[in-house]
């Protein structure tokens, strides 16, 4: 018997914020179960979640990676509209529109290679740095647009990328399957590769991981090349979905990926991260989106629970443990 407590103990501590963030998931969803159970228990508002969630996810997933290492980046909207752009450019232009997502995603990952080595060798602050560049490919996108959008209904609906990352199986939106499959890869490479072990020393103490021979520049650049990359799934995901590109695009994502990362469990200054717990903290954020206005309450207060929900998360998150370094 106390074998069997031990080694429930071993697992609550070591994935308390995981456990967390998932009460705090259960505890909205009952709250919003037992304001509006009609509308709670309709298939197609969660679907209609579905459809946002796996955005969210390959935003929010790449970020925690990025936060563990001590760092933070901004521009990972305007990351997401610039790949979305690319792909659409190209989409318009006759190319295929799986050669068009290839171009796509690839350039994402180089902005966020090219924003990584930036703030490194550049030696500049993460948040102030990715904030410029945030604005700056924002209104590069907008000159180059005039503030147009970009329809692809034509070019799209009857091609088979469409219907293999987007379509529906069996009445569930593919996009979820595809951010699944995400989750599990990044699981892995987060918590077994001996990547995630590098970005877990970087984050606690950089100048330690020097000592032992991590490369330290090299990681943080890599990792703002997973969120850029992230982010051009993303900015492609919804621009499928939508048969359309919109300049304006990613910019409503921003603080919402943050929020989820946060709720997620995983703390600001590094060294620490969770996956299992940022898809809760997705959970928690998409179906805050619906869950207010589903309980008959104006969409004016989104904003105000979700500043709530993410204050009491962070405390709920700092109380579970003492600060790790």
């Amino acid at each position: 018997m106390n074998k069997e407590s031990s080694v429930i103990n071993k697992i609550f501590h070591k994935n308390g914020r995981a456990f967390g963030s998932m009460g705090y998931f259960i505890i909205l969803m009952l709250i919003f179960l037992i304001g509006a159970p009609e509308a709670w228990l309709r298939p197609n508002l969660h679907q209609s979640v579905f459809v946002m969630m796996p955005t969210l996810i390959f935003l929010v997933i790449p970020l925690v990676f990025l936060v563990a290492s001590g760092e933070i980046d901004l521009s990972f909207a305007s990351t997401y509209a610039l790949a979305a752009y690319i792909f659409a450019i190209l989409v318009k232009s006759g190319i295929d529109p799986a050669l068009a997502i290839l171009a796509g995603v690839i350039s994402g990952a180089v902005v966020g290679a090219l924003v990584g080595a930036l703030i490194v060798y550049g030696r500049l602050s993460s948040l102030v740095a990715s904030l410029g560049v945030l604005f700056l490919l924002r209104g590069l996108i907008l000159v180059l647009t005039q503030s147009r959008s970009i329809t692809m209904m034509d070019e799209l609906e009857n091609h088979w990328v469409y219907h293999l990352l987007v379509g529906n199986f069996y009445g569930f939106p593919m996009q979820m399957l595809w951010a699944l499959a995400f989750v599990i890869f990044s699981y892995y490479l987060f918590n077994k590769h001996v990547f995630g072990i590098h970005i877990h020393h970087v984050g606690d103490n950089y100048v330690s991981a020097e000592q032992m021979g991590i490369n330290v520049k090299a990681v943080k650049i890599k990792t703002f090349m997973f969120v850029g990359l992230g982010a051009g799934i993303a900015g492609i995901f919804t621009t499928l979905i939508t048969y359309s590109f919109f300049p304006t695009q990613g910019f409503g994502y921003l603080l919402l990926a943050l929020a989820a990362v946060f709720v997620g469990g995983t703390p600001y200054w590094g060294g620490l991260g969770t996956i299992a717990g940022a898809v809760f903290g997705v959970g928690v954020i998409a179906y805050m989106e619906v869950g207010v206005i589903a309980v008959g309450m104006s969409g004016v207060w989104r904003q105000f629970f979700n500043g709530l929900i993410i204050l009491l998360a962070l405390l709920g998150h700092r109380l579970h443990g003492d600060r790790v370094r």
